[in-house]
């Protein structure tokens, strides 16, 4: 049965709202929100691109994300001390002969500066930050694969359906994850497609690290990704007073620090939860 015109139009009109509200939506998400098959969805979309209201990528609508979303670049600065702190302290979660994720996002990149000054190998590498990939396989002894999918430039990573194919080749003993908010429900993140990602990254995960700096604290973006009780790790240079005050109810035995420095090949992550009374001590909440 052919469907009328105006109903037709009302749905492009609607598929352009929800690509220009999300910036990036897989196909499934859409066909799913429209409740149309995977063929109307394609023929919305062709149109939409004929009439050059979106920009039409392999396996979903990208709408001007990769210029929007502020650059790898522009926010490589920022809380960089914040960011250097969480990365130190991830060095606690390196041990020989393991195989790590690292995840898109200028936070995990200080991390990769870290493990560059003082690495533990030999390890394997699987990443979709572009710019990791760039430093870690530099260091010997270090196996660095970067995922399929979907490049944008300006963020430096890939993303879509075809990089979240091509993590199902993989298991990792710990995932880095970064995201753009937490508060009292759990951890937010910008895209859907970042987080469809990242929910195939922490079932392959033996364990998932979220590594969020005190900016991100009572910021929620569109997409929610986990909430605290689902959370393995969280790494952040906020005390635990501050994450309270936020309504992130932490247990005592839920708070860590970081192991005293020691050689980056005797760094465990630490045994016994220990409380913080201030910002200048760097918590690992262990969830």
């Amino acid at each position: 049965m052919k469907v009328p015109l105006h109903i037709v139009l009302a749905r492009r009109a609607r598929l352009a709202q929800i690509v220009e509200q999300h910036r990036y939506l897989p196909v499934k998400e859409l066909c799913l929100r429209l409740e149309v098959s995977e063929a109307t969805l394609r023929r919305d979309l062709a149109a939409l691109v004929q009439e050059k209201r979106i920009t039409r990528t392999y396996g979903g609508a990208l709408s001007e994300f990769n210029d929007r979303f502020p650059s790898f670049r522009e926010r490589q600065n920022q809380a960089s001390p914040a960011k250097r702190k969480i990365a130190n302290a991830a060095l606690a979660f390196f041990e020989p002969n393991r195989t790590y994720f690292f995840d898109s996002g200028t936070t995990i990149y200080a991390i990769a500066e870290a493990f560059r000054e003082h690495p533990v190998t030999p390890v394997t590498v699987v990443t979709s930050n572009l710019p990791v990939g760039e430093i870690l396989a530099s260091i010997p002894d270090v196996q660095v694969f970067q995922l399929a999918g979907q490049l944008l430039h300006l963020q430096s990573t890939l993303l879509g359906e075809t990089a979240q194919r091509s993590l199902e080749f993989w298991k990792f003993d710990v995932a880095f994850l970064s995201a753009e908010g937490m508060d009292a429900d759990g951890i937010w993140n910008s895209q859907a497609a970042i987080v469809e990602q990242q929910k195939v990254l922490i079932s392959r995960a033996g364990r998932s690290v979220f590594c969020l700096d005190g900016s991100k604290l009572r910021k929620r973006s569109p997409h929610f990704l986990i909430a605290w009780p689902d959370v393995d790790f969280l790494l952040t240079e906020l005390s635990s007073q501050k994450l309270l005050g936020a309504g992130i109810n932490l247990r005592e035995t839920q708070f860590r620090q970081p192991a005293p420095k020691t050689s980056p090949s005797e760094a465990k992550v630490p045994p016994s939860p220990l409380p913080s009374d201030g910002d200048d001590e760097f918590p690992v909440h262990i969830l």
